[in-house]
């Protein structure tokens, strides 16, 4: 099958071209980047030198439309949605690793985002978190890949909102995350020496990816579920660390949480559920499509904490975005995406 990736020279086009040069069903054929066309592959990315030979190309939807079967869009927020609507046109599967076709509200996503050009694509679009939606990603043909703090958020506080065990309102999140996940495109904030040896908040209570947690995970329990989100950015590469607090809705324990993520996702291909007492680590996932889950029950307070950690670069983005193509294509499930975290 010939893949398309539309925005590839950013870290979340390089993290498909890492991941998808090893995919045994699939070809890379078309590779588009505006800053770096008519360049050798190997020449941005040096570490393909030897394993892809590809030259980057201008972005033309109607020629990648021609010569692909399967498309990813990875680019900013706003610069997607044109290009995934001409693809849709042509008959083409999209995976769109953009906030372009995230949220269902057309008005909300303006509020956030800016103005939408397609919505009536926002209804034929679905959700890509294959832990929730792995039957309608089955027959999609426009999927709307997660941000990264949504997969990390969502993947831990689903069970229990599922299960009416806490609270809708009142939730707390508190997540870091690594230097990537603001993108590759040079910016003061995120040089070395603005970065390294420092921790800060940004955008407290106000994060464009709030809204995202707040509408999956009102649709699993049905009611408004209010999410007070304060994201860190750390002095790492990769990964994100999400510490979520709730309150409970009844007596409950430690066990009682575990059994509900146990019933969830026990049999999940990318989820690990950490044995009670144990919590993870960004380490431990670094270079996978895993997350890492840990619960407990603090029995003086009543709180329940869920912490999960996740690589932003591959299941908070491109390891799910090829894990749904995988679902949509009728592969198997992990195909290309069993490798191991790095370690150390």
């Amino acid at each position: 099958m010939k893949i398309g990736i539309i925005g590839a020279s950013g870290y979340t086009g390089q993290e498909l071209l890492r991941i998808l040069v090893r995919h045994p069903k699939v070809e890379i054929a078309y590779a588009t980047s505006e800053r770096f066309a008519g360049s050798a592959l190997d020449e941005v990315f040096p570490s393909f030198k030897g394993i892809l030979d590809l030259q980057f190309r201008k972005l033309s939807a109607p020629n990648i439309a021609r010569d692909v079967d399967v498309i990813f869009t990875a680019l900013p927020h706003g610069q997607s949605m044109d290009v995934v609507a001409e693809c849709i046109k042509k008959g083409k599967k999209v995976v769109d690793l953009s906030a372009d076709f995230r949220l269902k509200d057309a008005a909300l996503y303006e509020r956030w985002y800016g103005k939408h050009s397609c919505p009536n694509l926002l209804s034929e679009a679905v959700y890509g978190l294959p832990e929730i939606y792995r039957d309608e990603i089955t027959r999609a043909q426009l999927v709307a890949n997660p941000g990264c703090y949504p997969t990390a958020t969502i993947l831990a506080l689903a069970p229990l909102v599922e299960g009416g065990m806490i609270a809708p309102t009142g939730i707390i999140v508190d997540a870091k995350s690594g230097v990537s996940g603001a993108g590759r495109s040079p910016s003061m904030t995120n040089l070395f020496g603005e970065v390294a040896e420092g921790l800060k908040a940004y955008s407290v209570a106000n994060h464009r990816h709030c809204p995202e947690m707040e509408q999956e995970l009102s649709l699993r329990t049905g009611k408004g579920v209010h999410i007070l989100f304060v994201p860190h950015l750390i002095p790492i590469n990769r990964g994100i660390l999400s510490t979520c607090y709730a309150s409970a809705n009844e007596a409950l324990s430690t066990a009682k949480a575990s059994e509900a993520f146990q019933r969830r996702y026990g049999t999940e291909p990318f989820i690990r559920l950490l044995p009670s007492g144990a919590f993870p680590s960004t380490r431990e996932v670094r270079g996978s499509n895993y997350c890492d889950l840990g619960v407990m029950v603090d029995d003086g307070s009543g709180q329940v904490i869920v912490i999960s950690a996740i690589d932003n670069l591959v299941k908070g983005a491109s390891g799910q975005a090829v894990q749904n193509m995988n679902i949509m294509c009728g592969f198997p499930e992990a195909m290309g995406l069993e490798q191991i975290p790095l370690a150390p």
